[in-house]
């Protein structure tokens, strides 16, 4: 006795809430390809493409997202310039510093003068904190003043279009 096979595709078209066999609000559902990938474009045919229009950016999630991503740009700042000292300690330029002015200059008045007490690490990360601190700030306001910006300018001009096209 010999069995017979065929594929068949299972959608479920109460959780789609249609009756079973009903056509979709697009059209009717495409039938399987074989050896394929059910709902997957034929072959040959061209992508869809879809034109949009930004017409309008909402100054409020603008201001969030900018608040955010300038909080994590100050932290890599912070982080960066505190890894930039310390790498500049641990190879000795601090010292080649003094002892170059030492010998440069001379004297008794240069004999106790060090770099570290102008340039060092907690007034050099003391003061990159205090310029994060303003880059939040700027950067919050910047982005909220562009964002009202583009809504002004596209009411006028109607926005950026913006063409999107499916993955063939």
């Amino acid at each position: 006795m010999t069995e017979r096979v065929e594929d068949t595709v299972v959608r479920p078209a109460a959780a789609a809430g249609r009756p079973a066999g009903a056509p979709s609000a697009s059209g009717p559902v495409p039938a399987a390809v074989p050896g394929g990938v059910p709902g997957a474009p034929a072959r040959g045919r061209a992508p869809r493409r879809a034109r949009l229009r930004l017409t309008r950016v909402d100054p409020w999630s603008v201001m969030k997202t900018s608040f955010l991503l300038s909080i994590a740009f100050a932290v890599v700042t912070v982080v960066s310039v505190a890894m930039v000292w310390q790498v500049l300690g641990a190879a000795g330029v601090w010292d080649s510093i003094n002892s170059t002015i030492q010998e440069g200059i001379g004297g008794e008045d240069v004999a106790s003068f060090r770099i570290e007490d102008y340039v060092g690490t907690s007034r050099v990360l003391g003061f990159t904190m205090l310029v994060a601190a303003i880059d939040v700030v700027l950067i919050t306001a910047a982005a909220t003043l562009v964002a009202f910006l583009y809504n002004m300018s596209a009411a006028l001009l109607g926005g950026i279009e913006i063409t999107l096209a499916e993955d063939a």
